[in-house]
């Protein structure tokens, strides 16, 4: 029996996948969690082979989650579960430690697929996204401005340009506007761009504009 921890912030979302792995053989959820803090208090104290994670949530988001786990060595294997389906976010994932990355539209049979495969020591990718991926690697070792953000800089440049406002950043990261600013700036820096509107330029032209406007 593999048991299988759920962190997401959309309830719907959460009785869902349950009942999905309820349906199938071989997988019992022990836990579920609705925000960073609570996953990563579940992933501590919860034994679970696998997790399957939300990239945004209140508070920690998910790829500090799984950071936080594989930094503590906790037996539970994260597989991200996400709207993006763009290479960008799989890679920054993988590389945080996560074992699986799948998106929200996949079917049945690839959860099921991939939850037996983390669970055994393996990881997962969809063959779509693995030639994403492998296009990605091609272009050599140019990187991107967004790559050099931190995972916070990051899921707040997300954000920015999906057109939330600094307070609506602060709220759905349960952190002050002031804070959101701090990072809003650091963002502007590195990326070397002085005003949202160039930053939602970037993201359309550098393949992040399908997650404009979308819900993770």
């Amino acid at each position: 029996m593999i048991r299988v921890l759920i962190a997401d912030d959309h309830a719907l979302m959460r009785d869902g996948l349950r009942h999905i792995l309820e349906k199938a053989t071989g997988f019992q959820v022990v836990g579920e969690a609705a925000d960073g803090s609570a996953a990563l208090h579940l992933g501590r104290s919860t034994p679970a082979q696998v997790m399957l994670i939300d990239l945004s949530m209140p508070g920690r988001n998910g790829l500090e989650v799984v950071r936080q786990l594989k930094k503590e060595n906790a037996s539970v294997r994260a597989i991200v579960l996400t709207m993006h389906g763009e290479h960008q976010y799989a890679e920054r994932a993988f590389k945080c430690g996560a074992r699986g990355y799948l998106t929200k539209e996949c079917a049945m049979t690839d959860l099921v697929t991939a939850i037996t495969k983390v669970a055994s020591g393996g990881v997962y990718l969809s063959p779509a996204m693995a030639e994403r991926l492998a296009c990605h690697l091609d272009r050599g070792a140019y990187v991107l401005p967004h790559e050099q953000l931190s995972d916070r800089e990051f899921d707040v440049f997300r954000r920015l340009v999906s057109g939330e406002t600094v307070s609506e950043i602060a709220n759905g990261l349960c952190i002050s506007s002031k804070t959101v600013s701090t990072y809003k700036m650091r963002i502007h820096q590195k990326m070397e761009m002085n005003s949202d509107v160039a930053l939602i330029r970037y993201a359309l032209k550098n393949g992040l504009c399908s997650a404009l406007g979308e819900d993770a």
